[in-house]
């Protein structure tokens, strides 16, 4: 009796080890999820941005050259190095008091990037001008 039990465990374990060793392909990698578009300034010339725990959201955005932007930040989160913002191209550095909005607005004159970020600049996002 038991040397019965003893080869069907036997049995067991060798059709296991068979699965196992299939040369089957691995299951496909799941789809990444889609980047999110950029942001684009409302007919008005504003761009809402928030501070979050995922940094500036949105990051990236589109503005209109020779139109006046309006960025309303609102940092909506205490733990972040972004308590103000830099936009060195016009010489903006304001502070970002938590739950409340603040607006800047510039021109942009000429199309290319405008990088805005945190004073240590480990924060950052860019507004492209077109």
């Amino acid at each position: 009796m038991q040397s019965s039990t003893l080869a069907r465990a036997a049995l067991v374990l060798l059709l296991s080890a068979a699965a196992c060793s299939r040369n089957e392909p691995p299951a496909p990698a799941p789809a990444p999820a889609p980047a999110e578009p950029p942001a684009t300034q409302d007919a008005s010339g504003r761009l809402s941005i928030e501070v979050t725990d995922k940094g500036f959201v949105p990051a990236t955005a589109s503005v209109k050259v020779g139109k006046p932007v309006t960025l309303a930040v609102t940092r909506k989160t205490q733990r972040t190095c972004a308590t103000d913002i830099v936009i060195s191209d016009f010489a903006v550095n304001k502070p970002l008091p938590l739950n409340e909005t603040v607006e800047i607005t510039f021109t942009p004159q000429k199309p290319g990037k405008i990088h805005f970020a945190c004073p240590m600049d480990m924060i950052a996002g860019e507004l492209t001008a077109e």
